[in-house]
């Protein structure tokens, strides 16, 4: 099991105090042991990662340094092409044998990254809760009756489970952000933009992003540096410049956070979501901060989310659908919903995504974050359809998704961190301005020095 954050081992590596070689078969020891009871990968790469790892020691023995991420075990989505390996999103019918890596994988390998596997994922990155029909569900390691959330549920259950110290995923409506909530662990959903999505599967490319989960904030620090920056080949990238590193704090003083409303009062969560909500705040008021309500109808309001990520995901799916290829249920019938959306249905929702964004920066102009819940709950049992909340039973992907799918849609970065509580915690969600990782890095770093995060 991997004990170490990726910080300590590319350091001890460089030192020569422990070898990548090592640090990668414990890895994929882990990964075995652990995937008939949890499910979590559809590829220990054991020989071609073991390799890897020869070549970084190799490096090390010359006293040449490897990077920052120097014999680091990764585990990687399975929908982000690796070169020589099989990219399946999940699906039932859908395999790309990849000749080329994308370039998020290029640039963690340059870092002196090792992948280790590939991750189990909801078909296609088109839902919540990863039980994939195709490879069955990913198991929670905190709960293994409990989903570990999604798309990339593999991803954060490989953090959680302590196989590697950092997975990378992918987030268009809270893909890495929901299953890092539902495992208890950290996730970093990027500003639209920010990491080049070139050899990545799409679901809706106007809003997709790759993240990073880790099991702390610096190791998140340490992924998003490597990945981050502009790649003109890619027609989603930006040439925006990344502060890199996150500066330390002794307290939140100065700082102005924001509890946008009717969003927080009017999503479904469970008792003790909101319990927990609470409290953090105050913690977060003890440490300095001001926080205030914002007001706003039109920011939060997700009604017009299918209709925007629809429209993109009919136009990738149609020519499979209309062939027959088969799809689970849960995908199918959702796959059904995206193919009516119409011109009309897209432009005013189109509409609605251009004055939420107004808003909410607008909103920045008076607070420099926003704060809400992850998700409504954390406790989704595999197999049942809905999840228990303060309002009874509702429909699991309504929970889920409430705080994080409208995110993506304002093209904001946001970080997700497990608070203090039952098993899995409650996870709370800060929100910045477009380009803004490193602030919320550094914030998220000073809450978890001061407990605020903390891991179960």
């Amino acid at each position: 099991m991997v004990t170490l954050d990726a910080a300590t081992i590319a350091a001890e590596v460089v030192r020569s105090d422990r070898s990548a070689r090592d640090a990668v078969a414990g890895a994929i020891t882990t990964a075995k042991a652990q995937q008939e009871r949890l499910n979590i990968c559809t590829l220990i790469d054991e020989e071609r990662a073991l390799e890897r790892a020869d070549e970084i020691d190799g490096l090390v023995a010359q006293g040449k340094s490897p990077g920052p991420l120097a014999g680091v075990p990764i585990a990687l989505k399975d929908l982000i092409d690796h070169e020589g390996r099989t990219t399946t999103c999940g699906s039932g019918f859908y395999r790309h044998d990849a000749d080329t890596s994308a370039e998020v994988v290029r640039r963690l390998e340059d870092a002196g990254a090792v992948i280790v596997s590939r991750t189990v994922l909801h078909e296609f990155a088109y839902g919540f809760s990863s039980e994939n029909h195709w490879t069955g569900p990913v198991r929670n390691p905190l709960d293994p009756n409990l989903s570990c959330g999604g798309s990339s549920g593999g991803s954060a259950a490989a953090v959680a489970a302590g196989q590697v110290p950092i997975a990378i995923g992918t987030d268009t409506g809270g893909s890495v952000r929901v299953p890092a909530a539902m495992c208890g662990v950290f996730a970093l959903k990027v500003t639209s933009g920010r990491i080049p999505l070139s050899g990545v599967f799409p679901l809706a490319p106007s809003v997709d992003t790759v993240g990073p989960i880790a099991g702390t904030v610096g190791d998140l620090s340490l992924a998003y540096s490597a990945m981050a920056g502009y790649h003109r080949e890619d027609p989603w990238s930006w040439p925006s410049p990344v502060v890199t590193g996150s500066a330390t704090r002794p307290d939140l003083k100065g700082l102005r956070i924001g509890v946008p409303v009717p969003w927080v009062d009017d999503s479904p969560v469970s008792e003790e979501v909101a319990d927990s909500f609470e409290t953090a705040i105050g913690r977060i008021r003890d440490l300095g901060a001001d926080v205030e309500e914002f007001r706003d109808e039109t920011v939060g309001n997700d009604r017009a989310i299918v209709a925007l990520s629809g429209a993109e995901i009919a136009a990738i799916h149609r020519r499979w659908v209309e062939e027959g290829k088969p799809y689970g249920p849960e995908v199918a019938a959702r796959l059904e919903i995206a193919l009516t959306v119409s011109v009309d249905d897209f432009m005013q929702a189109s509409q609605w995504r251009a004055m939420a964004r107004q808003r909410t920066m607008a909103a920045f102009g008076t607070f420099d974050l926003l704060v809400t819940p992850t998700t409504g709950a954390t406790r989704k049992v595999i197999g049942e359809d809905t999840v228990q909340t303060t309002d009874g039973a509702v429909p699991y992907r309504s929970v889920l998704s409430c705080f994080t799918a409208p995110v993506n849609h304002l093209g904001c970065p946001a970080i997700a961190g497990p608070l203090p509580g039952g098993s899995p915690p409650p996870s709370l969600q800060l929100i910045a301005a477009p380009w803004s990782e490193h602030r919320l890095l550094e914030v998220a770093g000073l809450l978890e020095r001061e407990g605020v995060f903390r891991r179960p």
